[in-house]
């Protein structure tokens, strides 16, 4: 007989976001269309010069590149944060990577060890879980508050959960999957405890230009976290271009660089030619691009709340940020609610596919009444889609739950 798989492959979750993809797929080639509110994938088009540069590449051989990005990228990367997001970085502080993804994994394993933690805020992007038992550590997860608009719990709620094997906190702002934006008390706070006991801030901005109420702050605008702050990033959401898979991992700590670029080394180079077309984006970035963008987000947003108030028993806040919606729903297992309306539920041939939250989560039980919607369609399509999903759910209470 031969060996079973590791228990690292047996431990690793499957994505809330994608595992009912083969569901999906089957559905639709069988002509069922299929709103997709489950994954963060814009429907707003790539710009038009990223694809301009991809046909304009230079060279007739793509070979491997710098393990640690493209020596221009970075510096065009240098400039944005500097133009556009009062961070000062300079080209050697940056380490682009396969998507920011890859700048999570690279983040834990430059900063734990096998066996350490890190403090996380749930509900939080689902990923972290995977990447964690990758690495061989463990989340410590502190529960968030709908009711709070999901913001962080007390100084004594985090400070309880800290250990002698701890090694960062891991936040993210604007959130996925709640929205939420960081205060500046929050973010001080953070600071604080990060001082107190020895700890690196590992800060996922990959929203940062989707913020609607006030402006996020980084990880890197606070002085006194120069040799703790890890700035995780990544082009997919600002410029809709999730497949090219190009993030980056961004620090001022020489150790964490020179770490991060050993395990890039291990994986060659980031992919190539996406470089040369995201820096063609940069190079010719205007603020205008990000204030329509906002505008575009937050009538998709608005549209999204008023639809979902109109479902008897929903329950959602106003986010201040991202493009996602963590909803309380008046049923027990979201799980087999979403695999449900997927399959067996259409309305002249269409159907909603949403991310149940329990996948959000790592503490056993929480999430099982929530689902994420990601409001990432264009208005229209977007109010029919929560339309179907309501109606969905008013029938799939009717049928399992005995709801009438």
């Amino acid at each position: 007989m031969a060996r079973g798989i590791s228990c690292r492959g047996g431990a690793c979750p499957a994505s809330p976001i994608r595992k009912l993809v083969p569901i999906a797929e089957r559905v639709k080639s069988k002509g069922k269309k299929v709103y997709h509110l489950n994954i963060g994938q814009p429907d707003i088009k790539t710009p038009d010069i990223f694809w301009q540069a991809l046909i304009s590449y230079p060279s007739k051989v793509l070979a491997y590149g710098n393990s640690q990005g493209e020596t221009d990228f970075r510096a065009s990367l240098s400039r944005y944060y500097t133009e556009f997001c009062d961070i000062e970085l300079n080209p050697d502080e940056i380490i682009v990577t396969t998507g920011g993804s890859e700048a999570i994994i690279f983040a834990m394993l430059t900063t734990s060890d096998p066996g350490d933690n890190f403090i996380v805020f749930e509900p939080f992007y689902t990923n972290y879980n995977g990447y964690a038992v990758m690495a061989d550590v463990s989340l410590k997860p502190i529960p968030t508050n709908p009711q709070t608009g999901y913001h962080l719990p007390e100084r004594e709620v985090i400070e309880s959960a800290i250990d002698n094997r701890t090694r960062g906190i891991i936040i993210c702002s604007p959130n996925n999957p709640t929205g939420t934006v960081l205060t500046l008390e929050e973010m001080n706070l953070v600071k604080e405890l990060a001082l107190k006991y020895d700890l690196f801030v590992i800060s996922d901005e990959v929203y940062r230009e989707f913020a609607y109420e006030y402006k996020p702050i980084s990880v890197m605008h606070i002085p006194e976290l120069q040799e703790r702050a890890i700035l995780l990033d990544s082009i997919s959401k600002r410029f809709s271009a999730c497949g090219a898979r190009i993030g980056n991992i961004a620090t001022k700590n020489k150790d964490i660089i020179a770490s991060a670029l050993r395990f890039g080394q291990a994986r060659l180079c980031p992919p190539r030619i996406e470089q040369f077309a995201a820096k063609a984006i940069l190079d010719n970035l205007k603020p205008e691009y990000f204030v329509e963008l906002r505008q575009e987000y937050m009538r998709r947003r608005d549209a999204a709340l008023e639809e979902l108030a109109k479902i008897p028993g929903v329950f959602c806040q106003k986010p201040s940020g991202a493009f996602y919606l963590m909803v309380k729903l008046p049923i027990s297992d979201t799980d087999d609610f979403a695999e449900w309306l997927l399959a067996d539920y259409d309305e002249d041939g269409e159907t909603v596919m949403v991310a149940p939250g329990a996948g959000f989560y790592a503490t056993k039980g929480l999430g099982k009444s929530e689902v994420r919607i990601a409001y990432v369609l264009e208005e229209n399509e977007l109010r029919k889609a929560i339309r179907i999903f309501g109606r969905g759910l008013e029938r799939y209470r009717e049928i399992k739950e005995g709801d009438d």
